[in-house]
């Protein structure tokens, strides 16, 4: 009994130890976990084996010869009175139902200050049993939180064997045995429950003082109750115990797939340069509001110049073939503006320096600008979104500068004309969105 005692201690140590430096790995959950006691972590699959082991009391209430009443613990750990020990496995066939497998060792004997007669008896248990999750049964886990609470009913096989009085044979029996187990998760696969369990034999035939023994043909109905405390550790891949994972139905899962395919149509269908033509079907992404575009969401440019159609007759229109020089002052006030504010702009892809080719149209706008204006210079400035670390973010902008430079220099634009800055990080957009950061990974132009 002593050994079957110290080696559950050792069982329990090892399993909180282990658990421990686990969670000590997976800080984030454990702190998830004690900031909001109520929520779980959702999987698709959960642990359907665990493993237990608790220490306890047992007491056998009846048959007893007269002058024998039981039962006197036969250890203490911490003051507690144990002299019961149980190790089990348990198998989840699904979240509500399984089955599990128990061996018990008792050592009862005389109830102290009773005045009963001295005796001891030990008594080996294996049981098979049903298992009902009773909060996943009436569909309380949320209510629940951390706490569960588990039914279980079967059959046992016990030998009885008395230590001390006359008799001196082994007895197997058998019968039946069920109970109730409160619990409570301390860790995302651990918990600790209290268990209340009857036993009833239908074969017996010691008292349960060990003294008597009745005829085979005259079986006694012997009746043991068993209150314990134990440890369940969770075996398998999931992110949490199974009795409390968060399980989705087939339903469920329809729904979610539906739903996400709903959220991809809705992606897909976003109009980011508001030009009607939806970003699935746009091959230019960031067209010039106002300008046309063909079906392709691209700007027309019939003469193929890389000047858009629009913009190359509102430029030429009013400012090289407009004889009046205050509305060709103007008008080319307007272009200036426009460009300085902005709406004419290089993009790029995440981490690279050379401009998208949805952005050339643009860079062609500012060359046909530069080239009908010799007088005028530009400043070209890099931005970069927040994805990375601040030094890369501004050399990354600074490269992006020098590379729209380069092409209008390449281009026929004098490099004194050209003048690169660079803005560093534009924090200006919700960096969670990969649309928004689209925007803000620019060169933008200043003319002078």
């Amino acid at each position: 009994m002593k050994n079957s005692i110290l080696l559950l201690i050792t069982f329990l140590c090892f399993s909180l130890t282990a658990n421990a430096q686990k969670e000590k790995k997976n800080k984030k959950d454990l702190e998830l976990i004690a900031a909001e006691p109520d929520k779980e972590l959702v999987g698709e699959t959960f642990n359907r084996w665990s493993i237990e082991a608790s220490v306890g009391q047992s007491k056998g209430s009846k048959p007893y010869t007269d002058g024998y009443y039981g039962n006197k613990p036969g250890s203490f750990i911490g003051g507690i009175a144990i002299n019961s020990v149980g190790f089990g496995a348990r198998y989840m066939f699904s979240p509500k139902f399984g089955v599990k497998a128990n061996i018990n060792f008792d050592n009862l004997q005389e109830q102290n200050g009773s005045g009963s007669l001295p005796f001891q008896m030990e008594h080996h248990q294996f049981t098979a049993e049903g298992v009902a999750n009773l909060v996943r049964l009436f569909d309380i886990q949320k209510q629940a939180g951390r706490f569960g609470l588990l039914f279980h009913f079967g059959f046992n096989v016990s030998r009885m064997t008395p230590k001390m009085g006359p008799q001196d044979i082994t007895e197997w029996n058998g019968g039946v045995v069920g109970g109730l187990s409160p619990q409570f998760r301390i860790f995302k696969n651990v918990s600790v429950f209290a268990d209340l369990t009857v036993n009833s034999n239908v074969r017996q035939h010691y008292n349960w003082d060990g003294t008597t023994f009745s005829e085979s043909k005259n079986n006694l109905t012997g009746s043991l109750f068993r209150t314990s405390i134990g440890l369940s550790v969770a075996l398998g891949k999931g992110k949490i115990h199974g009795d409390w994972a968060i399980i989705k139905d087939e339903n469920e899962k329809r729904l979610d797939s539906l739903n996400s395919r709903i959220g991809e149509i809705e992606d897909l269908m976003n109009d980011g340069d508001k030009d009607g033509v939806p970003d699935y079907l746009d091959a230019e992404q960031n067209s010039i509001v106002g300008v046309a575009v063909d079906t392709k969401g691209r700007m027309v440019d019939k003469n193929n110049n890389g000047v858009p159609d629009d913009l190359e007759k509102y430029v030429n229109n009013s400012i090289t073939n407009n004889n009046n020089a205050a509305t060709a002052a103007a008008t080319d006030g307007a272009v200036i503006q426009l460009i300085n504010d902005g709406y004419i702009a290089a993009y790029f892809d995440t981490g690279k320096s050379t401009p998208n080719s949805a952005s050339a149209s643009n860079i062609g706008f500012i060359l046909n600008y530069l080239k009908n204006n010799p007088s005028k210079s530009v400043d070209i400035t890099g931005y970069a979104d927040e994805i990375g670390s601040t030094e890369f973010n501004d050399k990354l902008a600074s490269d992006r500068a020098q590379a729209v430079k380069t092409i209008l220099n390449k281009a026929g634009i004098a490099e004194s004309r050209l003048n690169i800055q660079s803005n560093g990080e534009d924090n200006s957009v919700d960096k969670k969105s990969d649309w928004a950061r689209r925007l803000v990974r620019k060169t933008v132009f200043k003319i002078k």
